[in-house]
């Protein structure tokens, strides 16, 4: 459920940025008969996405109660600031808030893209295989037994994979997942993979 929700969520959000861009872009230019002919069009299409993607976000969460950290706390005050501030700008064809509204939203979904990437921070080698998969954030997108498979994750329990296989994508990356040799030390890495094998693979 948790993969099947996430494509029409990125979905969403790509489409409600591509409508925001255009509408700030006319604004700016001072289009405003373009800007209210965009606006009349594409109006109900509007309140589809932007309903879709704050539904979808929404259940992400309740589905995913280990995304709400800091960083997505501040996207979501971001969002819901940014939504007053639209509304206010391009109804007066205010540019400052509308630019604004604009900036909040672009920044809110950069958060969102940095708390999917691995910290590019060198961490303590005392952590334990499961700490370090935890701390990661390996869970947001593979769940604590390794199977959640959210935003294409491989499903860990049923891997076919070699130790050295999980190492080698581990170290280097394998689309849609981040490469992690530069946030974590050889000894590290292999403390995942070995934690992979041991307490996920094959349960």
């Amino acid at each position: 459920m948790i993969k099947g929700l996430m494509h029409p969520h990125v979905l969403f959000v790509s489409l409600f940025l591509l409508i925001y861009l255009i509408k700030t872009i006319l604004l700016l230019s001072d289009k405003d008969e373009l800007l209210e002919k965009f606006k009349k069009k594409t109006r109900i299409a509007e309140m589809v996405i932007s309903f879709g993607f704050l539904v979808t976000g929404i259940i992400l969460l309740i589905l995913i109660p280990s995304a709400l950290n800091t960083f997505m706390i501040i996207k979501l005050v971001l969002v819901f600031a940014s939504i007053p501030l639209a509304v206010i700008g391009f109804k007066k064809k205010n540019k400052i808030l509308a630019t604004l509204s604009f900036f909040f939203i672009v920044v809110s979904f950069s958060l969102a893209y940095k708390v999917s990437q691995p910290s590019s921070e060198k961490k303590v080698i005392s952590l334990s295989g499961k700490e370090i998969f935890t701390e990661q954030k390996c869970t947001t997108c593979h769940g604590d037994n390794g199977k959640l498979g959210v935003s294409g994750a491989k499903d860990l329990s049923v891997t076919q994979l070699s130790h050295a296989g999980i190492v080698e994508i581990i170290t280097n990356g394998k689309t849609p997942m981040a490469a992690y040799k530069d946030a974590l030390t050889a000894e590290q890495i292999e403390a995942v993979a070995s934690y992979i094998e041991t307490d996920l693979k094959g349960k």
